[in-house]
């Protein structure tokens, strides 16, 4: 099977909303205990760094980025996420989904992109590095999770970077 991308579209909310409340159901993918509304979550996105991967015409995948800061200084840092349906994990979905959110960086001049991720997520970190992502630090204890089996448990996250190789580098 052929993963096919494509940039993500309003009327796609459906299956992104029950792909993203898939991750969230694992425990490990973020502190949200649910997805946002769906124009409150298109509103912070970075037009050209939102993405979709179907397989036989069904979305499996889906990826995106916002700016982190509004000052100047910032504009050419973005903080992503990646979430694959639960059925097409371990498939390239995830590789061609992030791959293609790093070209289509490089062409808006988005010299830095980044992620937190839980340490626990360990499928995600290794889709990371591969996609030479490295490894920052780790933010110990930077928020408490609310729901599932790790609610009330303080949670560690590892921020990730890739730095573009085509920008920002002069």
């Amino acid at each position: 099977m052929t993963v096919e991308l494509r940039e993500l579209r309003r009327d796609d909310w459906p299956e992104v909303e029950r792909i993203y409340a898939e991750g969230i159901a694992t425990g490990h993918a973020t502190f949200e205990s649910a997805p946002p509304e769906r124009d409150a979550f298109l509103s912070t996105r970075v037009p050209g760094l939102s993405w979709v991967a179907a397989l036989d015409d069904r979305i499996v995948g889906w990826t995106a980025a916002s700016r982190v800061s509004a000052r100047d200084a910032y504009r050419g840092v973005v903080e992503h996420s990646v979430y694959v349906s639960s059925d097409a994990r371990g498939g390239g979905v995830g590789r061609a989904l992030l791959e293609q959110l790093l070209r289509s960086a490089d062409a808006l001049d988005i010299w830095t992109v980044q992620s937190s991720i839980f340490p626990e997520n360990t499928g995600s970190l290794a889709l990371h590095e591969r996609c030479g992502f490295r490894i920052l630090g780790r933010r110990e204890r930077i928020a408490r999770m609310r729901y599932g089996p790790e609610a009330g448990r303080w949670r560690d996250t590892l921020l990730l970077e890739r730095r573009s190789a085509v920008v920002g580098g002069e």
